[in-house]
């Protein structure tokens, strides 16, 4: 006879125990699908329109898609980035709506960001170190506006996050991480040296770390470090004729719109862009979490800790050579700087429960959390970054009625030459006028300085005949007169020229 066994009935489970009960996995495929549920309602409520680096990888796209040689040779024409370039070719299959697309991948870009932090953070230090990192990255306003403005930064950033939680993943991984970071490469030349360093670990592993690795392999993983600046100097050689030139252009474009500093400068910015981006609470709590990082995870540390200090070394190193020194060229580094700032806020969960250092650590970290939150809501203005948002549409949006206006384009069809203010909203209008060839759309600032260089050329084109944008009210401070050496005068219409057009943000011109 087979034994019977009685047992208690099991009671059911609270819904806080059964919510309890889910793993972090879980969790996180819950959160990232909500994360990008919230990123597509932002696209379509807030629509927006690329920045210009972004417009002119839609341009040159456009060129190569139409079997034409992209010119980077433009007044004030932008750093050319390849990947940005490829992407810029797939969106402009979609014609007009290629710019939006150029957006959504920015913002697509953006929530790889958050995912990849959490990650990282997971990996290093666990599940609540990781939330706190991605919660982190989505409280940046500069860089969420940055992503909204379909910046190429936050693709590059999302590619460097990556890279290193591959490499936290499997130690000395090789190839999977130097091809992220030949994408990074394609898009940033700061990601060159990330390449070069990698290689350099995993080709030469100190002894006793692991076993080495034969010549064969080092050579295939050096082809692989060496893809970002192979691709981008031949690219480079192919249009120009000159391998260096975007190097060459960069730093000439640096001195020409004033964006040079000396070293000691460039090093001072280090700290002033980095408190511009992730605000001076995260920058304190990040001070504290490098030393607590180390001593709580010292082996699991030392990727993202390399990775940082490396990006903080070349940024130091290119702005001392002569390149711009803006705030998005830190962005990789301030976006590492965020998850030592998470260990800071969470590390004590990695603490035994209960522990008095456990309880200290919980009221330190609200205290920063208190201040970080104080801080917020007495320097941020939503309703500022909605508008700024709307002004971005809605210049974008005039300029293109403008020139779609039936006066002006049949003005245009008489007088084909266009100008504008300066270099600013020229891939705009090259954008919206596809048909219009783009030595036919000029600045007028340009113009004047040719005409302190002793060339009367392009002036004497505009005084034979052209249509001319007029910015007005808000748009000439957003959109118009932005850069160093931009002249007042740009902004006035010249005697001969008539009014044809005349919109809240735009009045077009003509002496035809």
């Amino acid at each position: 006879m087979a034994s019977a066994t009685l047992s208690t009935p099991r009671q059911d489970s609270t819904p806080l125990q059964r919510l309890r009960a889910v793993d972090a996995s879980t969790w996180a495929k819950i959160g990232f699908a909500v994360l990008c549920a919230a990123a597509l309602f932002g696209y379509f409520a807030y629509p927006t329109y690329p920045t210009y680096d972004s417009f002119y990888a839609l341009l040159w796209g456009r060129d190569l898609l139409h079997l034409h040689l992209p010119d980077f040779r433009v007044y004030r024409g932008p750093t050319e980035h390849p990947l940005a370039i490829a992407f810029g070719m797939v969106c402009s299959v979609f014609g007009q709506g290629g710019a939006r697309l150029m957006v959504l991948g920015s913002i697509a870009s953006f929530v790889a960001v958050v995912a990849g932090m959490y990650r990282l953070g997971r990996l290093c230090f666990g599940p609540v170190v990781g939330l706190v990192a991605a919660l982190l990255v989505l409280s940046r306003f500069f860089v969420e506006n940055l992503a909204a403005q379909g910046y190429l930064d936050i693709s590059y950033v999302a590619l460097i996050v990556w890279a290193v939680v591959f490499e936290v993943q499997r130690p000395r991984r090789g190839a999977l991480v130097l091809l992220t970071l030949a994408a990074a490469g394609l898009l940033r030349p700061d990601a060159w040296v990330l390449s070069g360093v990698y290689w350099l670990w995993c080709a030469w592993p100190r002894r006793g770390e692991a076993a080495s690795i034969d010549n064969r392999r080092r050579v295939q993983y050096l082809g692989l470090a060496l893809i970002g600046p192979v691709i981008w100097l031949c690219v480079d050689a192919i249009v120009t004729g000159n391998p260096l030139y975007s190097l060459n252009s960069t730093a000439g474009l640096a001195q020409e719109l004033e964006r040079t500093q000396g070293l000691s400068s460039v090093v001072a910015s280090v700290w002033t862009f980095g408190v511009r981006i992730d605000k001076l609470p995260v920058i304190l709590g990040t001070l504290v979490g490098v030393p607590i990082a180390v001593w709580l995870a010292p082996r699991r540390v030392t990727t993202p800790l390399a990775a940082l200090v490396v990006l903080i070394a070349v940024f130091v190193a290119e702005g001392a050579a002569g390149a711009s020194v803006i705030d998005r060229y830190l962005l990789g580094a301030a976006t590492l700087l965020l998850l030592f700032c998470a260990v800071t806020i969470g590390g004590g969960a990695m603490l035994k429960p209960g522990s008095a250092l456990r309880r200290v650590w919980m009221l330190g970290a609200a205290a920063l959390v208190l201040y970080g939150g104080v801080s917020v809501a007495t320097t941020l203005s939503l309703s500022s970054l909605r508008t700024t948002l709307a002004y971005h549409e809605d210049f974008h949006e005039g300029l293109a009625a403008a020139l779609s206006s039936p006066r002006v384009k049949a003005t245009l069809k008489r007088c084909p030459l266009l100008s504008l203010p300066d270099n600013k909203l020229i891939p705009d209008a090259r954008w919206i006028l596809d048909s219009v060839g783009q030595h036919d759309i000029v600045a007028r600032s340009q113009a004047r300085a040719d005409v302190e260089k002793g060339s009367h050329q392009l002036e004497d084109r505009l005084s034979r005949g052209s249509v001319a944008v007029y910015p007005l009210g808000s748009a000439v401070f957003f959109e118009a007169i932005v850069d160093v050496g931009d002249d007042p005068r740009d902004q006035i219409p010249q005697p001969g020229y008539h009014r044809i057009y005349t919109s809240r943000y735009y009045a077009v011109y003509d002496n035809c």
